[in-house]
């Protein structure tokens, strides 16, 4: 997933961000209020945690905004409060969950794994579309029972694509899906990475899902052949 951890210890930002990123995810780790207000009008999270104390804009009235927005990926509150008031005001504002700090990474995973499972496409750890299948613990695709193994930056573009099927995503979509906020790709990245997993995908059978929608981007989408053999 693309989430954006916001928390103003660097002590604490480094070590959780770094735990995230192992498990596989593209991490925006920002460690001000401001900054990560400026992210959130400008890009699209899977998951967001932030932090409750926060200079100038608090964890909470980010997630206030974000929530009046009309946005729905969901918010993982870290925090020292620990009282049921504090809980309480925490979700009226829109958080989907809460860690008392200090946080344990162990536990801090599995909420976020617990929070990705409210995907329409989750199916306990895959993601699917059809008869493909994204095995999100091996890294692995799987459609007619042949699996793939597919590299980390391909696991990330395959899941992107998945949780966005059907949708045709820009190419400054995708690099902002998959690099995190402050590094820049290579120009030729995506164009490449798409090229690759497009082979795993051939592999299975499924090459064609991944279209190139001409001077927008890319799609992935069942073919109509398909979608009519699984009806």
């Amino acid at each position: 997933m693309l989430i954006l951890l916001v928390e103003d210890d660097p002590a604490q930002l480094e070590p959780l961000r770094a735990a995230l990123s192992k498990a596989g995810h593209t991490i925006d780790a920002i460690g001000d209020g401001e900054t990560a207000q400026w992210l959130l009008s400008h890009k699209d999270y899977d998951l967001l945690v932030l932090d409750w104390m926060l200079p100038h804009v608090s964890g909470v009235q980010l997630c206030q905004g974000y929530r009046q927005a009309g946005k729905t990926s969901p918010v993982l509150m870290l925090t020292a409060k620990d009282t049921t008031s504090d809980k309480v005001i925490g979700l009226d504002a829109g958080a989907d969950d809460y860690l008392v700090k200090p946080v344990d990474v162990l536990e801090l995973l599995a909420r976020v794994r617990a929070l990705a499972r409210r995907s329409p496409l989750w199916q306990g750890d895959t993601l699917s579309l059809e008869d493909l299948y994204l095995n999100l613990n091996n890294l692995t695709i799987e459609r007619n029972q042949v699996s793939v193994q597919l590299s980390g930056r391909e696991f990330q573009l395959m899941e992107y694509l998945m949780r966005h099927s059907r949708q045709v995503l820009s190419h400054n979509q995708i690099e902002q899906a998959l690099w995190g906020w402050g590094t820049e790709p290579e120009s030729n990245a995506v164009t490449t990475l798409v090229r690759r997993l497009r082979q795993r995908l051939q592999t299975v059978g499924a090459k064609d899902w991944l279209e190139n929608v001409y001077g927008m981007g890319y799609r992935l989408n069942v073919p109509e052949k398909v979608e009519e053999l699984s009806q």
